[in-house]
């Protein structure tokens, strides 16, 4: 059986690293294969980002970071609920480990990585028999710099021009890799 894939979308802020999850999830959904986990995505108010949510595929919505709020927690201008972000992400990684297709995690950013469950859970998200479809910051972080290491771990950098080629692409790495499980 052939291993499944980690692939890691890296790339600059606003390279389109969700978009091109988000596009690669409706192609894999297409093809009949078990997607489960979660987004992040920006919150906008009069076209100003001030905020993040986490939204678990098919489930959950909660608000996780919010600049002007209260929280111990901050990343730049923006204060993190890490409580709001494990209630919709961690059940949202546990269904997709338990589901056994492909875990998506958007993403191995600073915001995510201030919950110490959810760290814990990368162990057994990144040895399940599950391919993993990842987005992960470029800075350096003792966590990711550890899942970016991994002889197993793919990256795969956004750039203005291939990221309208890439969710084909990862798209179809996939699904070879689904097929190939016997899992269709």
């Amino acid at each position: 059986m052939t291993s499944p894939p980690r692939l890691l979308i890296t790339g600059s802020p606003g390279a389109g690293k969700t978009t091109v999850v988000g596009t690669t999830i409706d192609r894999l959904r297409a093809e009949g294969l078990t997607v489960a986990g979660f987004l992040t995505r920006e919150v906008r108010e009069g076209g100003r980002r001030v905020g993040f949510e986490v939204a678990a595929l098919g489930g959950p919505v909660a608000r996780i970071a919010q600049v002007g709020w209260s929280a111990p927690v901050r990343v730049g201008r923006y204060h993190v609920d890490v409580a709001a972000f494990e209630e919709v992400a961690l059940p949202a990684v546990r269904q997709a480990l338990l589901a056994g297709g492909v875990v998506v995690l958007d993403e191995l950013g600073s915001m995510e990585l201030a919950s110490a469950g959810f760290v814990a859970l990368l162990e057994e998200v990144f040895t399940a028999p599950a391919a993993v479809l990842a987005t992960v910051h470029q800075r350096t972080h003792l966590v990711t710099d550890a899942i970016k290491a991994r002889p197993d771990a793919e990256l795969v950098a956004v750039t203005s021009e291939n990221r309208d080629e890439l969710p084909e692409v990862l798209g179809d790495r996939l699904v070879r890799w689904w097929r190939s499980a016997g899992r269709e």
